[in-house]
This record gives C-alpha cells, sequence and structure tokens, in this order.
C-alpha cells in the first residue's frame, strides 16, 4: 500500500462526510467522497438522500476539470456495474483521477473487487484498507445486510446506579438527563427503524420518532412485538401511525381466519423487490419513505414454516427462541390481549385502519424476523425495550452494537431490573469507547463483523 501521511486525514473526513446521511440512502450505503488535487479538496458529496446520485459523480461534478491527476477519496469501493446510473468506476475513470483511495471493499458480489479492477485497469493507482476499521464501523449497516442477510442490531439501555431500567407500573421513568437524551434522538434519526416489545408499549405509550427540531423527517419505522394485537388504540403509536410507519408483529396464531379463502396466512413476508416504486430492482427493496407509502396494503406474513437454516449471521442460534421468561406464547408482555376470534379480527381490521400496518411472523423468532425486515430494506434496527425484549436479542446472539448509558439516578423499590451491566457484557463483545453527556456515562461495545 503506498498510502501517503494526508491519506488517513483525508479518509477519516471522508467518513465523517458519509454519516451525514445514515438512514436516509434506502438500500444503498452512504458512502463519502473526496476529490483532493494537490492537498486541497476540491469535490465533496455524500450519497443523495434516497441512494441516487452516489457520492463519486457528485464529488467529481463539483470538482469539474481540477479532478484530472487528483486523488478521490472513497469510503466504499466504486461500483461497477450498472443500475439506474452508469458505474462510479467508470466515472472516476472518465474524470482523469489518478489515484483512488479506498476504505472498504464492497462485499456486494456485483461490485466485490471489480470496481478496484476496472480502475487499476484503466492505469489508475488503487490502494484499499485506509481506516478500514472506521469505514467499516460507518457502513455497519449496509455490511450486515450484505454479509448475514438481516440489519444491523442496536441494543440501547439506560441503567440507573442500582442497576434498574425502570418502575413497575409508572410508565417512563427519566433515567438519564437531557443531554443523554438529546444523543439518543440523532442515533435514532440515523437508524432505519426501532423496535419496543408490547410490554413498553402499553406501559410507557412511547413516540419513538425523533424529536430534535430540524430532525423530525429523519423518524424511524417503529416496529412492535405484539403477539396478539394488544396495542392500544387510543395509544400515541396508533394516533401517529399515518405520520411515521408503525409495524405490528403478531403471532401466526392470530391470523384472522375470514381475511382469506383458504383461512390461512401467507407463507412468506411480502417482497417488495421489483414493484413498481420507482427503485431499480438491482438495488433491492426501499426502506422507510417507501414503505410509508405501501404500509396501508394488507401483509399479512408466516413465516412458521421456514427453514431453521437462515443464515442470521454470527453468534445466531439455529433453534428456535423460546418466548422471554414468564411469557407464555401467544400471550402479550403486559396488557391485557383479546382472546376472542371476532375481536381479535376487529381489532386488526382498527389498526389497520389507523394505518398501522400489521405482519405475522412469529416475534420470539428473531433470527426469522430480522432477515424478513431485510427484505423490507430495513438494514439498522434500534432496540429500546423492555428488558424481556432486550434479553431476546441477546439470547439469540444478535446484538451487533450495545450502547449503555450508566447515570446516576437510584430507583430504589419497585425498580426493572436492567437485562445488562458493565460488569456482564458477552465476551464476544469488545469495547469501543466511553463518552460523557452530563453525569452520564455511555459506553459502547460492538460484535466483530
Amino acid at each position: 500500500m503506498s498510502t501517503t501521511p494526508h491519506d488517513e486525514g483525508f479518509m477519516a473526513a471522508a467518513i465523517r462526510l458519509s454519516r451525514l446521511h445514515l438512514g436516509r440512502t434506502a438500500t444503498n450505503p452512504s458512502v463519502g467522497c473526496l476529490i483532493v488535487k494537490d492537498g486541497v479538496v476540491v469535490g465533496q458529496a455524500v450519497t443523495a438522500i434516497g441512494g441516487r446520485p452516489h457520492a463519486e459523480p457528485q464529488a467529481l461534478a463539483e470538482a469539474g476539470a481540477a479532478a484530472r491527476g487528483a486523488t478521490a477519496y472513497v469510503t466504499l469501493e466504486p461500483c461497477s456495474h450498472h443500475g439506474k446510473t452508469p458505474p462510479c468506476a467508470e466515472a472516476l475513470i472518465a474524470y482523469g483521477v489518478s489515484r483512488v483511495v479506498i476504505s472498504v471493499t464492497d462485499p456486494d458480489p456485483r461490485v466485490s473487487g471489480r470496481g478496484i479492477s476496472m480502475l487499476r485497469d484503466a492505469g489508475i493507482e488503487v490502494d484499499a484498507g485506509v481506516l478500514e476499521a472506521e469505514g467499516r464501523r460507518s457502513l455497519a449497516a449496509y455490511l450486515t445486510r450484505q454479509t448475514k442477510n438481516r440489519p444491523y442490531v442496536t441494543l440501547k439501555l439506560a441503567v440507573s446506579a442500582d442497576g434498574m431500567i425502570g418502575r413497575e407500573g409508572e410508565g417512563q421513568v427519566a433515567i438519564t438527563g437531557p443531554e443523554a437524551r438529546a444523543e439518543v434522538q440523532v442515533l435514532r434519526a440515523e437508524t432505519d427503524a426501532i423496535l419496543v416489545g408490547i410490554g413498553t408499549a402499553i406501559s410507557d405509550d412511547p413516540l419513538l420518532t425523533v424529536r430534535t427540531p430540524g430532525l423530525e423527517a429523519r423518524s424511524p419505522i417503529r416496529i412492535v412485538l405484539d403477539p396478539t394485537l394488544a396495542l392500544p388504540l387510543t395509544g400515541k403509536l396508533v394516533a401517529t401511525a399515518r405520520e411515521v410507519p408503525v409495524i405490528v408483529v403478531a403471532s401466526e396464531e392470530v391470523w384472522p381466519l375470514s381475511a382469506d379463502a383458504e383461512g390461512l396466512p401467507p407463507s412468506v413476508l411480502p417482497e417488495y423487490r421489483g414493484r413498481a416504486t420507482g427503485l431499480d430492482p438491482s438495488f433491492g427493496p426501499p426502506t422507510r419513505g417507501e414503505i410509508g407509502k405501501e404500509r396501508n396494503r394488507s401483509s399479512p406474513v408466516s413465516v412458521g414454516n421456514q427453514s431453521a437454516s437462515v443464515d442470521v449471521g454470527q453468534g445466531a442460534s439455529s433453534q428456535p427462541i423460546s418466548p422471554p421468561v414468564g411469557e407464555m406464547p401467544g400471550r402479550a408482555e403486559g396488557g391485557t390481549s383479546p382472546t376472542d376470534p371476532v375481536d381479535m379480527e376487529s381489532r386488526h381490521t382498527a389498526l389497520e385502519a389507523a394505518g398501522v400496518e400489521i405482519v405475522y411472523c412469529n416475534p420470539y423468532h428473531p433470527e426469522i424476523l430480522l432477515p424478513a425486515l431485510a427484505t423490507r430494506g430495513i438494514s439498522s434496527l434500534l432496540v429500546e425495550g423492555g428488558a424481556k425484549t432486550a434479553r431476546l436479542f441477546l439470547e439469540a446472539g444478535l446484538v451487533d452494537r450495545i450502547q449503555l448509558y450508566q447515570a446516576p439516578v437510584v430507583i430504589g423499590e419497585g425498580g426493572i431490573e436492567s437485562p445488562l451491566q458493565a460488569t456482564d457484557i458477552p465476551s464476544s463483545f469488545a469495547h469501543t469507547g466511553t463518552r460523557m453527556f452530563g453525569e452520564d456515562r455511555l459506553d459502547e461495545y460492538e460484535r466483530g463483523f
């Protein structure tokens, strides 16, 4: 690798740039690109909102004639295939850059190594692997969906000084201060979807949106694990379902029999690839905005017959995941659940009428649910609550990153014990940093790819 002392600095800037559109580029990765001539940045860009145009042609257009003989710093290997736009490698060749520095090679089989070969065949010097660890971190959602066929999962927990995440029967309890809560809003804005269990949805009545002024439009899709359709019709999630998408994951056992002639749910999650959504099918199904347009469709699913050999990545169990301790199959995590089939169908109809999308997939099988979400274009998932849901994903080995906030607040009697504390982080996770937000401490842990 013939890197220069300045290469890491420019690549670090490209990686920072790439983070600007995290969670906003549909199924495409958010890539940063700098065009540098004689030590000066003459063009820069990040993948556009919605996924197109890509970063490279935008940065090259900004640089114009100055791109000839320049060095391009790109966080992900330039694409080499024709989709809705020509290959980015071709654009770099056409503008006459003399060198391309890449952080991460693309695992997509349509690209992997081919973009580099195309550039080298054109006489362009290529160096790859510059700040690769940092680049992979910024591209974690895209890389996970490409290599593991599921979203990248972040578990966020806020834990009191006495090891609690809340108090029984009191709904939302403020554990962290305003600075930490503001940081969580940023995390939500960078994430495709956020998931909670029905117990949290009932007891806390959360919005799960981004409330930072100016970032409200970046609210993630909201997903509730709700086996028996217990989500309150008067709650905030249902009331705002037409503004920000809400997906309820119900058990196949509560599928309303009159909904189809056979009395059986469809066998797979609806596949969005190739629909008339304006997206190039080769780039996969739509995310967030596209799902919002489609969510009034009835989208029941059943994946109960799917093979347990689904590849869900490192650490995942190949066996069905049992319901959380203290919770029986088919029962909600707290709250009152309808049991009469007529009432169940009535709730199904009422939820859909309010704009909620209902999918049928055993909520206690995250090893099947996650790949199903990936087919919907969801590349990153934030698990926020509650304790049982957090434990479910941890025990399944399907958490990639842990954000553990520790606050000086004491909950005391009646507290809900955290499923995880700093003293019992699984050995497969590495500590990647500590930050302070006021009096609250954030420790981050990541599982290796």
